[in-house]
C-alpha cells in the first residue's frame, strides 16, 4: 500500500478538523464576549529509510537522512483573548470587560462550582425572600469579590445604581449624593487563559492548564481591568481572515484528494503490469 494513500488521507481529516473550527468561528460572529479559536497542526511521524552517516574524518558517508512524512493531526485548538470591540447599549444591565479579566458566575447551589465568562450580559431575577439578584441570561448568579451573589434589596431603585469602573456598585439617593453598596464585581484573571476549558454557555472552567483565578480586587496582576457599564464586548472574530483561511482549507483538502487519486492510478497501472 502507497504511504501517500494514508498521508493525503490525514491531509483531508485535518482539513476537515480546520473547516469545522472556522465554522464554529464564524458562527459565533455575533455572540457577546466570544474569542476566536486557532487550529494547530503537528506532522506525524517520520519513516527513516537510512540514517545519515557522515564520517568527517574520512570524508566519506551520506549527509542528510532519507526519511518520508506520514502526514499530519490537529494537535490544539487555541483561544485567542485579544480584545472585542465594546459597543454601546445603554442598557445599565450591561457589563464590558477591558482587559485580561472575566466575570465569575455559579452555574448550582455547589459554592465549588465557579465558572467565568466575558459575557456581560446580565439580567435580573427575583427572589422569593425579595430582592433582585444579578444573573446571566441563563440565571446564573454573579459573583462579588466574596464569592457571593449580588443581590439588591427591594428599596434600591436599579435606575439609580451606578458602578466604578473596578466594579464597585453605588446607589444615587434622592439628595443626589452616591452611597456606595456592599458588594463590587468579582473580576479574576489567569496565569494561563489559554488553558481554560470552554464549556458552552460563554462560560469557561479553569483547569490545572489555566492556573488558579486571581482576584483583581486582592492580587498584583500586572494590568488590572476596568469595567464599563452600559456596553458589550463583541466577538474579535475577524471575518475576512475567517474567509480566507476557509479557501486555503478548501484548496488544501481538494490537493489531498487529488494525491490520492494520483496514487490510486499509479497502483492500477503498477497492477496491469503483469497483464
Amino acid at each position: 500500500m502507497m504511504r501517500s494513500l494514508w498521508t493525503a488521507a490525514s491531509g483531508m481529516t485535518a482539513q476537515q478538523f480546520f473547516v469545522d473550527s472556522i465554522s464554529h468561528n464564524l458562527s459565533n460572529v455575533n455572540t457577546t464576549g466570544f474569542k476566536q479559536g486557532r487550529v494547530e497542526f503537528q506532522s506525524l511521524m517520520y519513516q527513516t529509510m537510512r540514517r545519515a552517516d557522515l564520517d568527517p574524518a574520512n570524508m566519506t558517508g551520506r549527509p542528510v537522512n532519507l526519511q518520508v512524512g506520514l502526514g499530519v493531526t490537529p494537535v490544539a485548538v487555541s483561544k485567542i483573548f485579544t480584545q472585542g470591540n465594546l459597543q454601546r447599549t445603554d442598557n445599565m444591565l450591561d457589563f464590558a470587560i477591558e482587559g485580561d479579566g472575566f466575570f465569575a458566575v455559579r452555574r448550582n447551589a455547589d459554592p465549588e462550582e465557579i465558572f467565568f465568562t466575558r459575557d456581560g450580559s446580565f439580567k435580573l431575577s427575583p427572589l422569593e425572600a425579595g430582592g433582585l439578584m444579578l444573573a446571566t441570561s441563563l440565571g446564573y448568579p454573579v459573583l462579588d469579590v466574596n464569592g457571593d451573589p449580588i443581590i439588591f434589596d427591594e428599596e434600591v431603585s436599579w435606575h439609580n445604581v451606578t458602578m466604578s469602573d473596578s466594579g464597585a456598585f453605588f446607589n444615587i439617593n434622592a439628595d443626589g449624593d452616591m452611597e456606595a453598596l456592599d458588594f463590587t464585581l468579582q473580576i479574576v484573571q489567569f496565569p494561563n487563559p489559554q488553558g481554560l476549558e470552554a464549556i458552552g454557555a460563554n462560560l469557561f472552567m479553569q483547569t490545572p492548564a489555566s492556573g488558579a483565578a486571581l482576584l483583581e480586587a486582592e492580587e498584583d496582576v500586572n494590568r488590572p481591568s476596568r469595567v464599563f457599564q452600559g456596553f458589550l464586548e463583541m466577538s474579535n472574530v475577524d471575518v475576512a481572515r475567517e474567509m480566507v483561511d476557509m479557501i486555503r482549507a478548501h484548496r488544501a483538502y481538494d490537493l489531498n484528494a487529488r494525491a490520492i487519486t494520483t496514487s490510486d492510478e499509479m497502483l492500477q497501472q503498477a497492477n496491469q503490469l503483469k497483464r
